[in-house]
């Protein structure tokens, strides 16, 4: 069964300020075959990389994630915002527009051996996903596939990416 994604997701201009587009994925979420086909389609994505442990980024990389990890039989490991985790943690920093924030994993959240999924929401310019990925790779990880379901096209964020296998489930090419 196909399912046309695009269609699932809410648009709502001027959130969260003036000006901006948001990509809304609760309604995809609130339609199960949208939601079952978008992980039917992170799963075969996976399988082909021989992934063997999820991570997902805060905080709807965590419904996505959290999801694949159990169909999938795999482990589930999370990254989140700064402040968030209560045991030792590899920080890494990511540009926002007005300055800089940081993200968490825990020490032993990977290691080596792990092929690890990284699962967001969205790619936009691609700097929280940078940072995931320096975060994994701190453990010792390998990154072996990487999943988002949405992804703005027109900001280049999988430029920073080439040397990865990225999939993301709908484009859009323009704001």
């Amino acid at each position: 069964m196909s399912v046309n994604l695009k269609k699932t997701i809410r648009t709502v201009p001027d959130f969260p300020k003036s000006g901006v587009l948001f990509f809304d994925i609760t309604t995809l979420l609130n339609d199960h075959k949208a939601f079952g086909y978008s992980l039917d389609l992170f799963e075969d994505y996976l399988k082909k990389h021989k992934v063997n442990r999820i991570v997902a980024i805060d905080s709807r990389g965590f419904l996505f994630g959290g999801a694949l990890a159990d169909r999938m039989n795999l482990p589930l490991s999370v990254i989140r915002k700064k402040g968030k985790l209560p045991f030792k943690t590899y920080q890494a920093d990511y540009a926002l527009e007005y300055g800089t924030d940081q993200i968490e994993i825990h020490i032993d959240a990977a290691g080596k051996g792990d092929r690890v999924a990284i699962i967001d929401d969205l790619l936009a310019t691609g700097g929280t996903l940078d940072a995931a990925v320096k975060l994994i790779e701190k453990t010792g990880a390998e990154v072996a596939a990487i999943g988002m379901v949405i992804e703005l096209t027109f900001l280049k964020g999988r430029d920073r990416f080439a040397d990865y296998n990225l999939l993301s489930l709908v484009q859009y090419d323009s704001e």
